[in-house]
């Protein structure tokens, strides 16, 4: 196994310059189409979401794609859970994304953010929610 650069440039007895503590991965503007919402004319009809996802990695010295959360599975959980037909609201969909995150045990927290860009249009470009969770 090669020395990491760093290693290279400082004499081996002392101590390491820096220490990653956490690494984020995140998925942003990510489009689905989702059968969500209260009121009548919401349902039988599928409409735009855009999700933004950030999660806090136990993870460091990522060498591999195996060291690290792959963030395509976050658009492949997403699309899931819009498969499993309608959503009542944005809330529910937020928080059935940021468990399937936490799948992977080295998430420790998740940040997810979603927008309905028809909810309110023309008055405004959008509105959702966003939801924090931490793994207990």
């Amino acid at each position: 196994m090669a020395a990491s650069p760093l290693a290279e440039t400082r004499p081996a007895d002392t101590a390491p310059v820096a220490r990653i503590i956490v690494t984020k991965v995140f998925v942003r503007g990510l489009k689905v189409e989702a059968q969500i919402g209260v009121y009548d004319h919401e349902h039988g009809r599928a409409q735009p979401l855009v999700v933004d996802v950030e999660l806090d990695v136990a993870a460091s010295h990522c060498e591999r794609l195996g060291d690290t959360v792959n963030y395509e599975m976050v658009g492949e959980a997403a699309r899931a859970i819009v498969a499993g037909g309608h959503i009542d609201l944005v809330e529910t969909f937020a928080e059935r994304l940021a468990l399937a995150c936490f799948d992977d045990s080295r998430v420790t927290r998740a940040r997810v953010r979603v927008e309905k860009p028809l909810a309110l249009a023309p008055h405004a470009a959008a509105a959702g929610v966003e939801i924090t969770a931490v793994r207990a």
